[in-house]
């Protein structure tokens, strides 16, 4: 099942140690004439902690693995 990106959410890789990365969903779309749907995010946590960056839609897909939320000081899987 497909994670699906919204603005506003928190998404994690899923990866263990110095690769493990959250970041935050700014917005979600067309980049330009071509159409092709693109992600503007903020590294919160982990490898790419404040960064910012553009990624195509499919791209931030594959790096995804589930949709996270803060807990206290824990990054806790939705649904979990």
């Amino acid at each position: 099942m497909a994670v699906e990106i919204q603005p506003g959410r928190y998404y994690s890789n899923g990866a263990y140690g110095r690769v493990w990365g959250v970041r935050m969903v700014l917005a979600v779309e067309a980049d330009g004439a071509d159409a092709a749907a693109v992600v503007r995010f903020k590294g919160v946590a982990g490898v790419a902690r404040r960064q910012s960056g553009t990624l195509p839609l499919a791209e931030f897909r594959r790096w995804v693995r589930h949709e996270v939320r803060l807990v206290e000081n824990d990054w806790k899987r939705i649904g979990d």
